[in-house]
């Protein structure tokens, strides 16, 4: 007699209806998964800046205590030292405002597009999310008013946002 080896149609149809229920169960699931990460990434990314945020600070703070020994020129709020590569600027209070600025900026100093791209890449640094003032090829577009600068998402329709407030140190995020 032969020997014949394979599946029964049942098998096949019990596996078929397995990987059914599998697939109505997990699909749901893996559909989130993209917006979760997106949460993830602009989290991520406000945490990182306002982490970033407080170490500028810090710094700034040990140079102008120190008797301004790490001052640029004896002016410890241009160019803060001991920071990144010494190019950050800070209000009055210590809160970075750019790389831009001259004198002793107050502390509500006026922010606009492009100091705000200038805190945001100078103080995040190395693998910091790209910015700039047109959608594009930037992870976020920035805009600014008064002494707040709103980074919005790009990735995921437009409507996430993360915002630094120059005035008072503080970050924040809204993921929608």
């Amino acid at each position: 007699m032969k020997n014949n080896k394979g599946f029964t149609l049942i098998e096949l149809v019990v596996v078929i209806v397995i990987l059914g229920i599998l697939a109505a169960v997990a699909l749901p699931r893996f559909m989130d998964a993209t917006e979760d990460a997106h949460e993830s990434a602009v989290k991520g990314a406000a945490g990182a800046l306002a982490s970033a945020v407080l170490l500028v600070r810090s710094q700034f703070e040990l140079n102008r205590n120190g008797g301004n020994q790490g001052c640029a020129g004896g002016n410890c709020q241009i160019d803060v030292q001991g920071f990144g590569n010494n190019s950050v600027d800070v209000n009055a209070d210590g809160w970075p405002i750019g790389t831009q600025r001259t004198g002793t900026p107050g502390v509500n100093a006026g922010m606009n597009p492009a100091a705000c791209n200038q805190v945001f890449t100078n103080i995040l640094q190395g693998s910091a999310p790209t910015v700039g003032t047109a959608a594009g090829a930037v992870d976020y577009v920035t805009t600014a008013n008064g002494t707040v600068c709103t980074y919005t998402y790009q990735h995921d329709g437009g409507d996430d946002l993360i915002e630094y407030d120059a005035s008072n140190g503080e970050v924040t995020n809204d993921f929608n």
